[in-house]
C-alpha cells in the first residue's frame, strides 16, 4: 500500500536532517519537521533549525509558528501535520516527516488523550507557588488529587507535575482519567524508519556540533531567550543546552561548565530519545544511512 507518508526519525545529532535534505532533493519530497522546539521563532542556531537556503530549495512544514512566550503541543502539531500530509498527498507527494520528537510522531498515528485546554492565568499561578514553596511540595499536592499520576513522577518534575495540576484545576478532572480516555489515531498509513548511529561516533558528532552552534552565536541567543523573563517552566527554558547555558548567562557557572553539562545533558538526551523508540516504534526500520538510504528513496518513490 502506498503510504502517505515517511517518517525519518532519530536522537538529536544523528545526522537525520542532512539526510533528509538528500532524500528531498533527489525525490521532490516535502519535509514535515517534527522537533518540539524548531516550532519557535527565534530560537534557531540552539535547535539546528534549518537553514534559509534548505528551506528555499525544499518546502518545510511546522517551522516558526509560536512565538514565545506561547506553549506548543503535541496536539496541535498533529493537526498541522495532518493537514501538510493531505494537501502534499493531493498533489501526489508523499512528505518525510523528519525529527527526534517521538511523542509528536504518536499524537499523529495514535492520538492523544482528549485532554482540554488549561484555564489562563493557572500555569503561571502554579509556576509561582513552586518557586516559593519548592517543587516536592507541589508534587505532594498532586498525590491528594491525582495519585496515579503521582505515582508515576518524579518528585522533581517540575513540568508534568505543574501540568497535573493545571490539568486538575482548569478542569476538576484528574489528568490520569483524561489520558485513560485516549483518542484514536487519525488513520494515517506512514512508514518509519530510525537513524542509528554508533554510540562514540553519536559522542563526537554531538560535542563537536554543540561547539559549532556556540561560534555561530547561540550564546547571544541564550541572552536574548533571558531577556524574555519567561517562567522557568516553559519548554523552552528547559530544552538540553539553553537551559546549561541559562545558567552561565545568568552568572550561575563559568562558560566552561555550562558547555561541559551542556554536552553531557545532550548525550543523555540522544540516549533516553533512542530508548524511546526502540520502546514505543517496534515496527519502524533501523539502520544507519547507508542502509536506510535506499529503502527510504523506494518508499517515497511510491
Amino acid at each position: 500500500m502506498r503510504p502517505a507518508a515517511v517518517a525519518l526519525m532519530g536522537s538529536t545529532g544523528s545526522g537525520k536532517s542532512k539526510l533528509a535534505m538528500e532524500l528531498a532533493t533527489r525525490t521532490g519530497a516535502s519535509i514535515i519537521v517534527c522537533d518540539s522546539m524548531q516550532v519557535y521563532r527565534g530560537l534557531d542556531i540552539g535547535t539546528a533549525k534549518p537553514s534559509r537556503k534548505d528551506r528555499e530549495s525544499v518546502t518545510h512544514f511546522i517551522l516558526d509558528c509560536a512565538g514565545l512566550p506561547e506553549v506548543f503541543s503535541a496536539v496541535r502539531w498533529a493537526e498541522g501535520a495532518q493537514r501538510a500530509i493531505e494537501s502534499e498527498n493531493d498533489r501526489g507527494v508523499i512528505p518525510l516527516i523528519t525529527g527526534g520528537t517521538g511523542l509528536y510522531l504518536r499524537a499523529l498515528l495514535q492520538g492523544l488523550a482528549d485532554i482540554p485546554d488549561e484555564q489562563e492565568g493557572v500555569r503561571s499561578r502554579l509556576a509561582g507557588e513552586a518557586e516559593r514553596l519548592g517543587i516536592p511540595a507541589m508534587h505532594a499536592r498532586l498525590a491528594e488529587v491525582d495519585a496515579a499520576t503521582a505515582a508515576r513522577l518524579k518528585p522533581n518534575d517540575t513540568q508534568r507535575i505543574l501540568r497535573a495540576l493545571a490539568v486538575f484545576e482548569s478542569s476538576g478532572v484528574p489528568l490520569s482519567e483524561w489520558t485513560g480516555s485516549q483518542q484514536q489515531g487519525r488513520n494515517i498509513q506512514c512508514l518509519i524508519f530510525v537513524l542509528n548511529v554508533e554510540r562514540p561516533e553519536l559522542h563526537r558528532g554531538i560535542e563537536a556540533r554543540f561547539r559549532a552552534m556556540l561560534r555561530a552565536g547561540w550564546l547571544e541567543e541564550v541572552r536574548w531567550l533571558a531577556s524574555l523573563e519567561l517562567s522557568d517552566t516553559h519548554p523552552a527554558m528547559r530544552a538540553v543546552g539553553y537551559r546549561q547555558l541559562l545558567a552561565h548567562v545568568r552568572g550561575e557557572c563559568s562558560l566552561d561548565e555550562a558547555i561541559d553539562k551542556g554536552i553531557a545533558a545532550t548525550r543523555q538526551y540522544a540516549k533516553r530519545q533512542e530508548t524511546w523508540f526502540r520502546h514505543q516504534t517496534s515496527e519502524a526500520f533501523w539502520g544507519d544511512a547507508v542502509q536506510l538510504a535506499p529503502e527510504l528513496l523506494k518508499a517515497l518513490r511510491q
